[in-house]
């Protein structure tokens, strides 16, 4: 018979873990929309003759368009740690854009766990070192140190 692992042991496994996601397109009609619901309504996002003038020659999506597809990502990349009952974006503690993202361009996710420390009993919080490539370019789009905070039975019980 195996020993059960506690919580603690069955994530430190996981510090180094990397992974690579799908790519998924960049359409105009998905800048559009991001630029609807943000009210960031640049040219360089949603006029395509506008933008054919500047150096991206073409229209770019908001650099916060790719940084928020990172749950979308995560969906891949992320795992639930042993227990868990709800995760939280607890923030990032780097974000740095690097080359902006065309319309009609893909992009993708690699992801490495960078950290995982037990804040409190049953709270833990994971470190992910994030890049979102563009494809068929050398330069990532963004890179980013991005927190999730995972929250787990032991913490509920904690509570009661």
């Amino acid at each position: 018979m195996v020993e059960c692992q506690t919580v603690s042991e069955a994530v430190s496994g996981r510090v180094g873990e990397e992974n690579t996601t799908d790519w998924i397109s960049i359409d105009q009609s998905m800048i559009n929309a991001f630029a609807d619901v943000t009210k960031d309504h640049q040219f360089i996002h949603v006029d395509p003759e506008g933008a054919k003038q500047t150096p991206f020659g073409s229209t770019v999506a908001h650099g916060f368009l790719s940084l928020s597809l990172l749950s979308h990502f995560a969906e891949e990349f992320g795992f639930a740690i042993p227990g868990v009952v709800m995760a939280i974006n607890y923030g990032f503690e780097k974000v740095r854009f690097i080359n902006p993202v065309k319309s009609g361009s893909e992009i993708r996710a690699q992801s490495k766990v960078a950290d995982i420390t037990e804040k409190s009993p049953g709270q833990f919080l994971i470190k992910y070192e994030v890049t979102i490539e563009i494809k068929g370019q050398e330069k990532p789009a963004l890179v980013a140190d991005w927190l999730i905070m995972q929250i787990t039975h032991e913490k509920q019980t904690e509570q009661k």
